[in-house]
């Protein structure tokens, strides 16, 4: 019986932290402020603990990570095309998204997790040009401290 109380008691202390975890949505658009097939934002601050949550406001759209632009110690993502996805981060660092169908026209975004800064060989993986300038233009959108 003691052992069951302490693990409650274990559970309970650690819920204040779980609750200081944000959750941010990111829309998946045909159109938005930026144009034609976008993540809304694109380009998030987050930290380590917080929920990127991809909805699928509008048809046809997937959020996964892009090879080559993943931390190490956060895990790739897949999402299924129309469906929403809700993704932990667990690793300071910088992650590239995509839309895979939408690749080739630019539909991508950037996470950047904690303070770490954006590597300079960030975009040194192999994508359409128009990817690689829309990855540009949303790290271009980042806060300035």
């Amino acid at each position: 019986m003691k052992l069951k109380s302490f693990a409650m008691a274990a559970a309970l202390s650690l819920a204040p932290f779980a609750a200081l975890a944000d959750i941010i949505e990111v829309k998946m658009l045909n159109r938005g402020e930026a144009g034609a097939m976008v993540f809304e934002p694109r380009f998030v601050s987050a930290n380590v603990g917080d929920t990127v949550k991809f909805i699928a406001v509008d048809k046809g759209h997937n959020a996964e990570t892009m090879n080559g632009m993943v931390p190490e110690g956060q895990e790739p993502f897949k999402g299924k095309i129309n469906e929403e996805i809700a993704v932990e981060m667990t690793a300071e660092g910088t992650i590239g998204v995509i839309c895979k169908p939408h690749l080739g026209m630019g539909m991508v975004m950037v996470i950047q997790v904690g303070d770490a800064e954006i590597a300079e060989d960030f975009l040194d993986v192999k994508m359409p040009k128009r990817a690689e300038a829309k990855f540009e233009e949303a790290i271009a959108e980042r806060p300035q401290s």
